[in-house]
């Protein structure tokens, strides 16, 4: 089901949301955090299909930012694992239309907080204009 442009970042954070595990942040913070999620605009950040006659339907892209504490490789890999099969079981019940693009490979994104290992992940979401 589509949803508007203007709640979309709400709605997919909300979806994504398992406090028991992971905080999700619907901007880039100043400081990330482990065992975070951060949504981000993509680039480019709305597609609109203006070749259907009956509507004009955008696609908005986003990208998800998987962060975790730097560990061991297994131990890294194997939380990375985990938490990707995680956002897809939340997307997967979410009700919204959405295409996953990829997960990236692991990298290290240092922070003033100490070093994190990041995923990302591209999606793009059926919205409207509302």
């Amino acid at each position: 089901m589509p949803t508007a442009i203007t709640t979309l970042r709400s709605t997919l954070a909300t979806a994504l949301a398992n406090t028991a595990v992971w905080s999700v942040f619907n901007h880039i913070p100043e400081i990330p955090q482990a065992n975070s999620l951060v949504i981000a605009n993509d680039d480019p950040y709305i597609l609109v299909n203006s070749n259907v006659k009956t509507a004009i339907a955008p696609t908005v892209r986003f990208k998800l930012f998987l962060l975790v504490p730097l560990m061991d490789n297994l131990g890294n890999q194997t939380k990375l694992e985990d938490f990707y099969l995680a956002v897809m079981q939340k997307l997967a019940g979410s009700g919204l239309t959405i295409n996953i693009t990829s997960f990236s490979a692991p990298a290290i994104l240092e922070t003033p907080s100490g070093n994190l290992l990041q995923s990302e992940a591209g999606i793009e979401i059926i919205s409207e204009w509302s």
